[in-house]
């Protein structure tokens, strides 16, 4: 309700003080409207600060802060609205009163698929730092957390503060090149851990606790195929859990400290079994470890022998009813993801849902194992080309320097469709270097990349999927 609403903002704003309260401000509405501009968020902010800074005072009337919110909201449904457009305004504009404010409060756009703030050179950063400080601090400070908007506030803010502090200190210096060079040096921990947190928050955000349990084990399986399923599971748990209690949390240390948990066991459980991963696990910084453990390339698939099918009573558990464990379709499509190291995530992904939408079809009908038989056949027709085809375009963008892909790829659509025009061949090779360069990589962003695997090829009942 509103008093909380109030006392909350008031407490940060006399706990903070006015200038870490504007910070703090503009970093949290930079990441929530991801892609306003500059001067949005600019004008946003200046109404919030001014809000407190008024109503939060010594004496002020509680009815101060309740007047200037409902002038906020008003001036948000206007029709020339100076703030952040969001497509979900005009039903919040709808209710009144406290209703519409908690609406508009909870709106928010979708992350950046690919984080787009790119840090200037040391010259550039002092020039523009020297020109208008203010300036400076404030675009920067909506530029990054806007790219970053799924990296906790706290790495955030940790994240910015250090950078800021950096240029304050080093346009200044005598020597700014030997300065640059120590304070990025500092910062590296925090700059891995920003990154990273940001895309694991990211694919989380994106799939949900047992989606992205499901991600992390088969990436897992393919840096490392030879390892059990009993060894990966439990780490792909522990990484969902980690992301469930740090992504939205305002506890200072609590992704590093996790992550750096995390690392420890992965390194502990697999070092014996890769060599490659063995060698990420030997620098004394595990946030470096962890972001050399992300970088591995898959392993070559090793030769196994043909993995044993799920019974349907597996998959439906006892006497048909839906109580299948996820367990099994986990297991199911580790063993899928160790065979074919170069499958993508979004491929992965959207196979996932598809078997779980057919489980779930299936095991609530009234007859469970001809329906789950009858997809069965359907899949094995229909799934080995679409793998194949995943495989083998990933594998190459993988092995491959880039000019020498687009040339492999454009002889093999060739032969592949002979009396293609060539603008239509140019289409499809534009369409698949795209999808592979976007895709293909273990930081691709997966709502990006799952518009991009379209859902025709597996059966209809599972929106499967695709490659373009």
């Amino acid at each position: 309700g509103k008093a909380y609403v109030r006392e909350k903002v008031c407490q940060e704003y006399r706990m903070l003080g006015k200038e870490n309260f504007r910070t703090l401000t503009i970093i949290a509405n930079s990441r929530k409207y991801s892609n306003g501009t500059f001067e949005e968020i600019g004008h946003l902010v200046q109404e919030i600060v001014s809000l407190a800074e008024t109503c939060c005072a010594d004496g002020v009337h509680p009815s101060c802060y309740d007047a200037g919110s409902s002038a906020l909201s008003v001036k948000s449904c206007s029709a020339d609205s100076p703030f952040p457009a969001h497509p979900g305004t005009a039903e919040c504009c709808t209710h009144e009163g406290l209703e519409r404010k908690l609406c508009l409060a909870a709106l928010q756009h979708p992350p950046q698929p690919l984080p787009r703030y790119l840090q200037p050179s040391d010259q550039e950063l002092c020039q523009a730092f020297r020109k208008d400080p203010q300036e400076f601090a404030d675009r920067y400070l909506y530029e990054y957390a806007s790219s970053y908007s799924q990296a906790p506030l706290p790495v955030l803010l940790g994240s910015t503060r250090t950078f800021l502090s950096m240029v304050s200190t080093c346009c200044i210096s005598p020597a700014p090149t030997a300065c640059f060079l120590k304070e990025k040096l500092q910062r590296k921990t925090l700059s891995l851990l920003t990154l990273t947190s940001n895309r694991a928050c990211s694919r989380f955000s994106a799939y949900g606790k047992d989606k992205v349990t499901f991600s992390y084990l088969a990436s897992l399986a393919q840096k490392v195929p030879t390892a059990s399923f009993e060894d990966l599971l439990p780490l792909a748990k522990g990484a969902a859990e980690m992301l469930s209690q740090c992504c939205d949390s305002v506890a200072e240390d609590c992704m590093q400290k996790k992550l750096s948990e995390h690392t420890t066991k992965a390194c502990a459980t697999l070092s014996a079994q890769d060599g490659h991963f063995a060698n990420c696990c030997k620098g004394k910084n595990l946030m470096e470890n962890y972001f050399c453990i992300l970088a591995l390339p898959p392993a070559p698939a090793p030769k196994l022998p043909e993995a044993p099918e799920p019974t349907n009573k597996e998959l439906c558990g006892k006497d048909g009813h839906v109580q299948a464990t996820r367990q099994v379709l986990a297991r199911s499509l580790f063993e899928l993801a160790r065979r074919h190291p170069s499958l993508p995530d979004a491929v992965l992904a959207k196979l996932y849902d598809a078997l779980e939408k057919i489980r779930g079809e299936c095991c609530s009908s009234k007859d469970p194992s001809t329906c789950l038989d009858s997809k069965r056949l359907r899949v094995g027709a229909e799934l080995p080309p679409i793998l194949e085809t995943a495989s083998q375009l990933c594998g190459q963008y993988t092995k491959l320097y880039f000019l020498d892909f687009k040339k492999r790829l454009r002889e093999s659509l060739t032969q592949m469709f002979p009396e293609a025009s060539p603008a239509l061949l140019e289409q499809l090779l534009e369409q698949r270097v795209s999808f592979a360069s976007t895709c293909c990589s273990s930081d691709a962003p997966p709502l990006l990349c799952a518009s991009k695997v379209q859902p025709r090829a597996l059966p209809r009942a599972g929106g499967g999927c695709q490659t373009p």
